[in-house]
């Protein structure tokens, strides 16, 4: 069985595109894939899909979505400084498991 990758970004965070087309754009991520190492931001790097009629789409044609983005493109936007910032990660005080923290500001998220 194959490890699972650890990702620096979740479902639901907002993240800023450090490269490629959407560079300097900020987004909310709506899918993470770990096996791909890549994530969907939420209306960032649209493509065009060529669709055959189905159910969903009677007529077919051509439909436009998000497509996905390398996590290495990605950062995490602290929650206090609304910069990007690096991700850090430190054990849970008289707890079990982890919590990710924004070096930048110290702040701990969700």
């Amino acid at each position: 069985m194959a490890k699972q990758n650890k990702l620096h970004i979740k479902k639901g965070d907002t993240v800023r595109i450090i490269s490629g087309s959407g560079k300097g754009t900020e987004g909310r991520v709506m899918k993470v894939f770990p096996q791909k190492m890549t994530a969907i931001v939420e209306g960032k790097k649209i493509v065009k899909k060529h669709m055959r009629p189905s159910q969903q789409y009677p007529d077919g044609g051509i439909i436009e979505q998000e497509a996905p983005i390398h996590v290495s493109n990605l950062m995490l936007i602290d929650p206090v400084t609304k910069e990007p910032t690096r991700i850090g990660r430190k054990k849970v005080e008289g707890g079990k498991g982890w919590v990710r923290y924004a070096k930048k500001s110290g702040e701990e998220l969700k």
